[in-house]
């Protein structure tokens, strides 16, 4: 079986797992097979290296590609410019450093489920109101991602606020009285930056 049938039938019992009874939506899947090996699915290919799989009509949200194993060493990349954007927008570095890693592990390449992408995970709507164009870009996320969480520090002053509010939005937060949203995921993310965050204050 050759690699794209393999994934079209990937994708194809994803939709019938998913799907049940009800109407789809019209959604285009495309899929990269990196140096690595590593299989990506997303409806929004970044670059032309990604091949449509099918036009089949499904329910399912694009599945997350995350690479995990080259942390460390995108990690030593984009320290510096983790330490520029820091100091631009005045915001602890170790905290930023924090947040990179629970949101990306440093994949510039990172897709959520949700159709959040890059580094710190913009999704269009942050993207647009920090004025970034191509989500895609490493600095340009990096520089957003920061400026946003220069500005949930300021409007919420309190760090653990803050990293609710990128995580669940600012009015999640404002809508439980100013207290991280019972989300679990969102108490989780809070509980992940914080345990970087201590540990990176440490070595920097």
């Amino acid at each position: 079986m050759n690699f794209y049938r393999h994934i079209f039938l990937t994708c194809f019992l994803i939709l019938v797992l998913t799907s049940g009874s009800s109407g789809v939506l019209a959604t285009e899947i495309f899929v990269y097979k990196d140096k690595d090996g590593q299989i990506h699915l997303t409806d929004k290919p970044p670059h032309d290296g990604f091949k449509r799989v099918t036009d089949r009509n499904w329910k399912h949200k694009p599945m997350a590609s995350l690479d995990t194993a080259s942390f460390p060493e995108n990690r030593k990349r984009f320290m510096p410019l983790i330490g520029k954007a820091a100091r631009r927008y005045r915001v602890n570095e170790a905290l930023l450093d924090a947040v990179v890693t629970a949101e990306s592990a440093y994949d510039p390449k990172a897709v959520s489920k949700a159709g959040a992408v890059g580094l710190m995970q913009l999704m269009p709507g942050t993207a647009k109101r920090y004025g970034t164009t191509d989500r895609y870009n490493p600095e340009a996320n990096v520089y957003a991602g920061t400026r946003y969480l220069r500005d949930l520090l300021k409007q919420f002053k309190n760090t653990r606020l803050a990293l609710a509010a990128y995580n669940a939005g600012e009015n999640n937060v404002i809508k439980y009285g100013h207290k991280i949203p019972p989300f679990k995921e969102t108490q989780k993310y809070v509980r992940k930056v914080m345990h970087y965050y201590e540990k990176y204050q440490s070595t920097l």
